[in-house]
Order: C-alpha cells, then sequence, then structure tokens
C-alpha cells in the first residue's frame, strides 16, 4: 500500500466540538491541504505513539509547543487570553496559523498584509474567542442554529448501529469539518470585503457634496466607516441591478433598527404613484414601512428624496458645518 504523502495530523477520537473541527480547518488552509488522504493523513486517536509521530497534534497530547506543531490546552500550564480566558484548540492554532490560513483563502499578495491581519484579528475576536469560552465552560453554547450546535450534531448518536466505528466517527468528523470551512470561508470574505470598503466610503464621503448624504457607486458596507470616523452621515444614496437608486438611512449606533433620522412618516410604506404623490419626488419608487430605506429610479430622483427628507425632519437635525 502506497503511503499517504504529506504531514500527519492528529486529534482526539470519540466525541468531537467545535474547536477541535476548526483547528483541522485552519491547519489545512495555512498549510494549502486539501482532502485526508490525498495530500495529508488525519489519524484521530490517544495513542501515544502515534501522537508522538505526528507532525501536528491539537487537542490531544497535553503539550502546547507551535514550534513542534502541539497544541493542546487541557495542560497545567496552558495559555490563556489576556484578560485570563483559557485558549481551546482553536484558539492555539489561529494564534500561529490563523493569519496564514486568511492570507490562503483570500489569495492576498504581501501589499495586502495589514489587511490579512486585520482580517485575522477580528475572526479572533469575534469567533475564535466564542469558541474558547464555549469549549472552557466560561460562555453558554448558541443555541441550536450557532455553529456549536451544529458541529455537535454531527457527533453519531448513542442509538446508532455505527457508535464506537473509527470509520464512521471519522467521517462524520469531516461532515463536520466541512460545515465548519464554509461558514469560516464566508466570514473571512465577508470581514475582508467590509474592511477592504474602509477607504472606499471615505473617498466617497470626502467627494460628497452635502456631507450628510453619502454618494457611493454601488452597494457595499458603508455603515461600519460612519461609525468609526463619527460622520454626519443621515443617508448614503447608491444604485443597484434593478437600475433603481436606493436611499439607506443611517441608524444611530451598532447593531440599531433605529435611524439618525428616518425617511418621513407620510411617505411609509407607499409606492410608486403613490409616493409620487406624497412625496413630489417624480420618479420615487417606494419606502419601506419602517422608513429605513427607500428608492427612486435616478440617481437625482434619489438626492431629492434624501435632501426632502432632511427638509421635513429639519427641525429634530443638529446644524452641520457646511451643509
Amino acid at each position: 500500500m502506497t503511503a499517504t504523502p504529506g504531514p500527519l495530523f492528529v486529534t482526539h477520537s470519540g466525541t468531537f466540538h467545535l474547536d477541535d473541527a476548526f483547528a483541522y480547518v485552519v491547519l489545512r488552509l495555512a498549510h494549502g491541504l486539501g482532502q485526508t488522504g490525498v495530500d495529508h493523513k488525519l489519524v484521530r486517536t490517544r495513542d501515544k505513539a502515534t501522537i508522538i509521530q505526528a507532525d501536528t497534534v491539537w487537542d490531544v497530547g497535553a503539550v502546547y509547543d507551535a514550534a513542534a506543531g502541539r497544541f493542546d490546552h487541557h495542560q497545567r500550564g496552558a495559555p490563556v487570553r489576556e484578560g485570563g480566558t483559557p485558549l481551546s484548540a482553536a484558539g492555539l492554532v489561529w494564534r500561529h496559523h490563523g493569519e496564514a490560513a486568511v492570507a490562503a483563502l483570500l489569495g492576498s499578495s504581501g501589499a495586502d498584509v495589514a489587511l490579512v491581519a486585520q482580517v485575522a484579528a477580528e475572526i479572533d475576536r469575534d469567533v475564535v474567542r466564542r469558541i474558547d469560552e464555549i469549549d472552557h465552560g466560561e460562555n453558554h453554547p448558541e443555541d441550536t442554529l450557532g455553529l456549536s450546535s451544529v458541529v455537535e450534531d454531527c457527533n453519531l448518536r448513542w442509538n446508532t448501529p455505527a457508535t464506537g466505528d473509527q470509520a464512521a466517527e471519522d467521517a462524520a468528523f469531516l461532515r463536520a469539518s466541512e460545515v465548519v470551512e464554509g461558514f469560516l470561508r464566508r466570514r473571512m470574505e465577508a470581514v475582508h470585503a467590509r474592511l477592504a470598503a474602509m477607504s472606499v466610503v471615505l473617498e466617497a464621503h470626502r467627494g460628497s457634496a452635502d456631507p450628510r448624504i453619502m454618494e457611493i457607486d454601488r452597494k457595499m458596507p458603508w455603515q461600519d466607516p460612519v461609525f468609526e470616523y463619527g460622520l454626519p452621515v443621515l443617508y448614503a444614496v447608491y444604485p443597484v441591478a434593478t437600475g433603481n437608486w436606493m436611499v439607506d438611512a443611517m441608524p444611530p449606533e451598532r447593531g440599531s433598527y433605529a435611524q439618525r433620522l428616518p425617511l418621513p412618516e407620510a411617505w411609509a410604506g407607499l409606492l410608486d404613484a403613490a409616493l409620487v404623490e406624497a412625496s413630489g419626488i417624480p420618479d420615487a419608487v417606494f419606502v419601506h414601512r419602517e422608513r429605513f430605506v427607500g428608492a427612486a429610479r435616478s440617481r437625482a430622483g434619489a438626492l431629492a428624496m434624501a435632501r426632502r427628507a432632511m427638509e421635513i425632519g429639519s427641525a429634530t437635525l443638529p446644524r452641520q458645518e457646511g451643509a
């Protein structure tokens, strides 16, 4: 039998959790590896002799030594995050291989090193830290729609005939890893896109005639730069594939469903002719009944909607310099 080329990866057998499945995905991405048995070998075991022979071991072995490719967190003296949160296998692997995984996935060049580091740091803060907390019981797992629960559900059931079958357990682990990889790829891409939009949005704001109405040339994540730099934006105006131009209202804070200045109440829930009559904008198309978004058929119409909305709501607006 021909031996499998590439490195030998080892993690523990039996029930798996999000941290060991996540660590496996990160290691494969960082090393540019694909399917086990093709360009590397994955063994799930607690056998000490096999663990010693492995190139990389995580979540088992009672050793943390990144230079030696050992990433366990169960032993005394295992590292913790700043603030004292213990790291899981996911946290340890991400600490040393997270940026490489991001760069490999995004195909980033040397010129993008800073952006890769930003993406990796945000994934660590919002995703990996959460995995660490759940794995160590410092935070409650998500509900049934959360990634941790989805991975747990991939384990073999106690009453299935396959219980105790190593091959079946390994196959279940690989299925869970596919779920995690899909999540991680999409999250990396989303974070990268949002961070990459930062400079575009700032430039667009500098070029806007009114600092309260930001014109951008396409739909993109525009709210974070507004919060980050304290811009006085009330509405963003941009074209979409339908040919319409959108008027998005800015929320007062991250995560809020309110708006700094909602579109006028008299426009709420109106379409086409009814909205044209109520607004006086000849090509107005619609305004959502919750007043956070509207549309017109042209750039001029969308800008007119934003300006008219500010006129109607002017009594509640702070005075803007240069407006």
